[in-house]
């Protein structure tokens, strides 16, 4: 469990903020669009499998991030 609100994940979402994939935590991860504490987490678990990606296109192997959510997450990244 993390601590930040719903409301401040939103906040977060809606601004500039971007993320470094290789070394985010899980509520980091969440705060990117379309992107869940499931899928946060199975982000960190496909890192912690296969070391860090080697270009934010990479993320796309993880299972529940397709094309589509990756369009959205990118410019987070």
């Amino acid at each position: 469990l993390h601590s930040t609100s719903r409301r401040q994940r939103q906040m977060c979402k809606e601004t500039g903020i971007t993320i470094n994939i290789n070394t985010a935590t899980l509520a980091e991860l969440d705060n990117l669009p379309g992107i869940g504490p499931s899928t946060a987490q199975k982000i960190i678990e496909y890192r912690e499998e296969n070391g860090k990606f080697k270009k934010i296109e990479d993320i796309q192997n993880v299972k529940g991030i397709g094309e589509a959510k990756y369009e959205d997450i990118k410019e987070k990244m």
